[in-house]
């Protein structure tokens, strides 16, 4: 499955995209799957909890794709 998230600003956190995205409920529960290497971004395993997301990036987490997208400016 995949799902779209708009960054807003230059980037997010990874731990906070995965709670923003409601694939991990807490920031706890986001820095243990990231700590225990269950996130992938762009294909690689990424151990690091406050790495920057940017439009274009793609991150895979249970069985889950967040592809990340520039958020429009109206």
């Amino acid at each position: 499955m995949s799902i779209t998230f708009a960054v807003r600003g230059e980037y997010i956190q990874l731990d906070q995209l995965l709670k923003a995205t409601g694939l991990c409920d807490s920031g706890g529960a986001a820095h243990a799957a990231i700590a225990e290497g269950r996130v992938r971004v762009d294909g690689a395993v990424d151990t690091r909890k406050r790495a920057k997301m940017r439009p274009g990036q793609k991150v895979g987490f249970a069985g889950e794709v967040v592809e990340l997208t520039a958020e429009e400016v109206a």
